[in-house]
Formats: structure tokens, sequence, C-alpha cells
């Protein structure tokens, strides 16, 4: 990969590279590339497809609606301060 290739990318990408960078990012962008090429030698036909190897699966229950069993009014006395009808909560700003 050329650093004009790099520019340009990094031109897309909104990114300021330094000429030191630029080099850099060649070599490193054209290591990358090269190893992806001798992926792509490989034969992989007979390979299953596969999203994970550990086996795992996840764990799924029904779910169920449960219906609300206190008032509004029995909710509220249960908290700490009340202002003006609503939960009075510590400011995050």
């Amino acid at each position: 990969m050329t650093q004009e290739e790099v520019q340009k990318i990094a031109r897309l990408a909104r990114l300021e590279l330094t000429s030191e960078e630029l080099g850099k990012y060649a070599k490193q962008l054209s290591n990358i590339l090269e190893f992806v090429n001798t992926l792509q030698e490989l034969d992989t036909k007979d390979v299953e497809i596969t999203a994970q190897v550990t086996g795992l699966t996840n764990v799924f229950r029904e779910d169920v609606v449960v219906e609300p069993g206190s008032s509004r009014d029995d909710l509220l006395s249960q908290v700490p301060e009340l202002e003006n009808g609503g939960v009075k909560v510590k400011s995050v700003f």
C-alpha cells in the first residue's frame, strides 16, 4: 500500500497524518493486506460455518407479564424523598 493510498484513506476518515505516520501506516496496512491474501489461498470448502466455537448457547425464558401489585401511592410511600408528586433524585449535572 502506498503512502498516497493511506493519505486518501486518512482524508476520507478526516484524519490528519504526518509523513512519518503515513509511512508507518502504509507498511502496517500492507502487512495486513498481505496476510489477508494468504488466508484467501486456504481451502475452506470443507470447513463448517460457525459464529462461535465455545459451544455455549443462550439461555432464554418465556416472557411473563406481571400485573403491578401495588398502587402508585404504595410505591411512592417507599421512596426516600418526594417533590411535587414525583421521586426526587440527586442532580446529575
